[in-house]
């Protein structure tokens, strides 16, 4: 197979062009027009402003990102059980999936597509004549984009024995390469995302049409996010600092409040998928009961476990704003009803989370959309968010041999709990356990840099009842710490990329 058509099969060479309509005024709306060629594109300001649109469409608009495909990592911790039938999705929370499933593979590819489209941007925009703070704008948007890409494809894919692959943007037609380390990948992240912070503005210095688009402390966020996982831990809490010394952010007083639709853009935002009930981000039809109890076709997907439902500590607020149980009451299209409804549920632990249920609360459906097949709403499902930028100062400082007590506190109080004093690791892994589950913030990941997976997967999972719902797994860290590089990519590679050890 030629060069050009082997890139073109995992990078999706082409720029989609998208334009906003005039329906709402954030990057909800969104949506592909058409395909350009080099020879007519990156002409004028219009072009460069297309290509920035175009970064967003499949995070947005593809349920194999942030819908369901790239949940499946993080539906193999503890935390939840697949729900469904569903043998691709099983063998990849057993760990002897083969990297070829298609929830394996369109979450790896269109990664790729993502960071193609935004190095095309930082090729192509500093020799278009526009404005130069909206040229720098679009090129800080796509330093974000794409380092927000590559951190998800470094922490999945890259060890310390070999890196993730990585397109040479010197080289844009190469096949991507993978560095000798994981390490490479996480430098070249923070390098992006301290050009991004350069060139961004502040999420308040924003047009309210750009809502949804990168900016300043997001891209420190993920500074912070990325120097923890490369275990920089001084730098990790200096970038946090950042974040939090800004004065741009604070928590909500109530918990369940971070996940209403009012509350999208509120100051606890960070970084979220944006979206609406015109598409985007399925994911909370996804948690939703599978038929939605005959009103709503909800998928059944990512069931709570009772070891999940056990973490929380008594008087714990984050517990009722995070799974419904039996006897808990709840609003579902309009009315109230008393978990499960009609005594009757088909999830296989007895528990559902409740975390994005709200815009299921209101009458007459108005915030979900009316194809139950493509079950998205009008609540931003939070990618990253200030709660967790204190977790990681918390947990940044405690590797660092100090106290971090101040910043895991102000989690803590917010869920009506007394404050730590001297707080440990294991007191770390609690509050990041409980404060995002069922979050993007990846359990599995936490268990596997934190050298506790093995352990962990040993034991089975239970549902609510005391049965067991998912037995033992075997979980072998030389292999099982990262994923399998789809062998079809592999071979289309012809032998440029290397499979990761063991699989």
């Amino acid at each position: 197979m030629k060069l050009k058509n082997i890139v073109k099969c995992l990078l999706g060479v082409m720029v989609i062009i998208l334009v906003q309509s005039c329906g709402k005024n954030t990057l909800d709306s969104i949506k592909p027009t058409g395909t350009p060629t080099s020879s007519n594109f990156w002409k004028n300001a219009d072009d460069a402003q297309a290509a920035a649109n175009g970064l967003y469409e499949k995070q947005s608009n593809s349920e194999d990102l942030y819908g369901r495909g790239f949940f499946w990592f993080i539906n193999a911790s503890d935390d939840m059980v697949v729900g469904r039938t569903s043998a691709d999705r099983e063998n990849i929370k057993n760990f002897v999936c083969t990297g070829n499933e298609s929830s394996i593979y369109a979450p790896w590819s269109l990664h790729f597509v993502v960071m193609k489209r935004a190095n095309d941007i930082i090729a192509n925009v500093p020799g278009i004549d526009m404005n130069q703070a909206t040229k720098n704008f679009i090129l800080g948007q796509a330093y974000f984009v794409h380092a927000v890409m590559h951190l998800e494809i470094a922490d999945l894919y890259g060890t310390n024995k070999q890196g993730a692959p990585l397109q040479n943007r010197d080289n844009p037609i190469a096949f991507p390469a993978q560095p000798t380390s994981v390490k490479d990948n996480y430098a070249y992240i923070e390098a992006d995302l301290k050009k991004a912070a350069s060139l961004l503005p502040y999420f308040d210095q924003l047009a309210a049409s750009d809502k949804g688009r990168a900016h300043k402390t997001a891209a420190w966020a993920y500074l912070a996010k990325t120097y923890l996982h490369a275990k920089d831990y001084a730098n990790a809490e200096k970038y946090a600092d950042s974040v939090i010394l800004s004065g741009k952010h604070a928590l909500l007083t109530n918990y369940a409040d971070v996940f209403k639709i009012a509350n999208n853009y509120s100051s606890e935002y960070l970084w979220s998928v944006a979206s609406s009930l015109n598409g985007q981000s399925i994911l909370p039809g996804a948690m939703l009961e599978n038929k939605g109890w005959g009103l709503y076709n909800g998928f059944g997907y990512y069931q709570p476990t009772k070891e999940l439902v056990d973490e929380f500590e008594s008087g714990d607020k984050r517990l009722a704003a995070t799974i419904l149980k039996n006897g808990d009451t709840f609003q579902y299209f309009g009315q109230t009803y008393t978990y499960p409804i009609g005594g009757k549920s088909n999830s296989l632990t007895g528990y559902q989370f409740n975390k994005y249920m709200e815009p299921f609360s209101y009458a007459n459906g108005i915030h979900v959309s009316p194809n139950g097949d493509e079950p998205s709403t009008d609540l931003n499902v939070p990618l990253l968010r200030y709660a967790e930028i204190l977790l990681i100062k918390a947990e940044a400082q405690l590797m660092q041999g100090k106290n971090g007590d101040a910043a895991l506190n102000q989690v803590r109080v917010r869920a009506g709990l007394a404050p730590k004093t001297g707080a440990t690791m294991a007191d770390l892994k609690h509050e990041r356990r409980v404060e995002l589950a069922g979050e993007w913030s990846d359990r599995n990941f936490d268990l596997v840099r934190w050298g506790d997976a093995q352990a962990t997967y040993a034991k089975p999972l239970h549902g609510a009842d005391g049965s067991v719902v998912w037995k033992a797994r075997n979980f072998d860290p030389a292999r099982d710490n990262v994923w399998p590089i789809p062998p079809k990519d592999i071979q289309i590679s012809q032998g440029q990329l290397k499979q990761n050890a063991g699989w």
